[in-house]
């Protein structure tokens, strides 16, 4: 079991119960945040280009932040629901390697925990929109961040523990450890948490490979078996990332974001941040900071 997840927080932004209809129906939504539903009637679907989940009663949803999903209803679904923000000292995501829509089997004490977190934080709904896109917008994140500010000490601390008991359950060996077929080595590990501690730097194959004693082709070849991407396409979307998280938590203007995440120049950040997102970083602001 990764115990890096010890390293990581988590804070609720929205938490509700919710009865919805065909209405329900959103496409190509990727946020910097992660969502859990808990059905206990009616049907859905969550899907992407590599995988569907049926939203069912009694079942456990997960959609890691990052993770593009699709929202569907066909005719009624009534969910439990709630969205939070992941923190961690490294700026690494428990789960950046398993970008995948996650089912389990519901318990009777997961009713009881979305219970107990809508008692703990009332109001936390987005009863304006059912649109998953919506939850994202500025205006919105400040208001539940300020929220979690007037928790008294003992409440936000239980609705962080909650938080983190839901999450196990998605961490049992049969959902989260069983792709791990080989060990990840340590060096690449490593690189990795260097990478996304130091986004703001000039990052290159050559300083990467130096750091860890090995060739820069030989680096590049076992980086690419272990993670899927070449070093320099790994780090440019994991700016991206971070940018798209700094635009929606942070009113900083887009040279400075550009800045922070390592880009050279605002169009050389526009260029990257359109190929990966296929949106400008302006269309992005403006999609997830207007209501």
């Amino acid at each position: 079991m990764l115990r890096k997840s010890l390293k990581n927080t988590f804070s609720l932004l929205n938490a509700d119960y919710i009865k919805l209809n065909k209405t329900w129906n959103f496409k190509h939504v990727i946020s910097p945040f992660y969502r859990m539903y808990l059905i206990d009637e009616g049907e859905g679907l969550l899907f992407n280009a590599q995988e569907s989940q049926t939203l069912a009663p009694n079942f456990l949803y997960l959609v890691p932040s990052f993770t593009i999903c699709n929202y569907q209803c066909n005719d009624a679904l009534s969910q439990y629901y709630i969205q939070f923000i992941e923190e961690s000292i490294d700026g690494n995501a428990l789960f950046s390697n398993h970008r995948k829509l996650f089912k389990v089997p519901a318990e009777a004490q997961d009713f009881t925990h979305f219970k107990r977190l809508l008692s703990l934080n009332k109001g936390r709904g987005l009863s304006q929109s059912n649109n998953p896109k919506d939850y994202e917008k500025y205006p919105i994140l400040q208001e539940f961040k300020q929220q979690n500010d007037a928790l008294e000490a003992s409440a936000l601390m239980e609705t962080q523990g909650i938080i983190m008991q839901l999450l196990s359950r998605f961490l049992a060996r049969e959902y989260f450890d069983s792709e791990e077929k080989t060990v990840i080595p340590s060096k690449i590990l490593e690189t990795i948490n260097y990478i996304q501690t130091h986004l703001e730097e000039n990052l290159t194959v050559e300083h990467l490979a130096d750091r860890a004693n090995l060739s820069p082709d030989y680096f590049s070849r076992i980086f690419n078996e272990n993670t899927g991407e070449r070093p320099l396409s790994y780090i440019q979307f994991k700016r991206i990332e971070r940018a798209q998280l700094l635009m929606i938590t942070s009113d900083l203007p887009l040279l400075e974001i550009a800045s922070k995440t390592g880009f050279e120049s605002l169009s050389y950040f526009s260029r990257t941040f359109k190929q990966v997102t296929q949106q400008t970083p302006s269309e992005y602001k403006k999609n997830n900071r207007v209501v």
